[in-house]
């Protein structure tokens, strides 16, 4: 095969929880450039569909469908929708995550539960869920999106001069630093089904309410020099998604500028 045809996603179908916010809109823009059906699922239903809407305009095939992943019946309606209208998942993109519990480290135990049902158990069921498809496929991509505070502590030094990270909560970096491992554990498990499954977790994204200073810190703290971009994520989706990567699975890749790397 041609090395870029190897890129190619045309005839596959993506699921991309939370596609319509932060990072998720160029995961759902990288997969629908290489030619995959994209489905961007979550809470907000006429945001996904103003979302999918804009990129349909650009000449993607993107649609809209409601997943709270709060609720089994929710994640289980919106799996069975994905397959009646293209009969088949190839991709699944986990990338929603509620911020809740993430206001300090003295939360009440429902705040704990709720961050983890969602970010942690829903996570487990969908990709299960979604697995049990790629099964009688014998094949598919999940990609996993964790973040670099997963693997490292924080850096208080980033915050210098803002009023940003005076009261950090464990939950966010308990919760992405165990996908880490997830990650590994579910590629030995469905790795026998030809199923791969990857975390990539992306660095600070660079957004106009950020403070200066914080932008000037951070920055600093990179190998790079910069946060990322809008484009920053579009490359490695494809990749991993993609034959290009058909002898890669259990892996972690940093896409942060070599943040963690220092």
């Amino acid at each position: 095969m041609n090395v870029l045809d190897m890129f190619r996603l045309n005839g596959r179908t993506a699921i991309v929880t939370g596609g319509a916010g932060r990072y998720g809109k160029q995961i759902v823009e990288a997969l629908g450039e290489a030619g995959a059906t994209v489905f961007i699922a979550s809470r907000d239903l006429g945001k996904c569909e103003e979302t999918a809407a804009k990129f349909r305009a650009a000449g993607l095939d993107v649609r809209a469908l409601q997943l709270d992943l709060a609720e089994k019946a929710s994640i289980d309606r919106m799996i069975s929708a994905a397959v009646g209208i293209t009969g088949r998942i190839d991709i699944l993109v986990n990338n929603a995550v509620t911020r809740s519990a993430c206001t300090g480290w003295e939360q009440d135990l429902e705040n704990y539960d709720v961050s983890l049902h969602v970010n942690a158990s829903s996570m487990f069921y969908i990709t299960a869920a979604v697995a049990r498809v790629m099964q009688k496929q014998h094949s598919g991509s999940i990609i996993n999106i964790g973040s670099f505070m997963g693997l490292v502590g924080p850096e208080f030094a980033n915050y210098e001069g803002t009023d940003m990270g005076k009261d950090p909560s464990p939950i966010y970096f308990y919760e992405k630093g165990g996908m880490v491992n997830f990650t590994r554990w579910a590629a030995s498990v469905l790795g026998r089904d030809n199923i791969r499954v990857n975390a990539i977790h992306p660095g600070g994204l660079q957004e106009s309410h950020l403070p200066e200073a914080f932008v000037k810190n951070y920055s600093a703290r990179t190998q790079l020099g910069r946060l990322a971009n809008q484009e920053d994520l579009k490359g490695i989706m494809v990749f991993l998604a993609s034959d290009a990567s058909s002898y890669l699975t259990g892996t972690n890749i940093p896409v942060d500028g070599g943040y963690t790397a220092k």
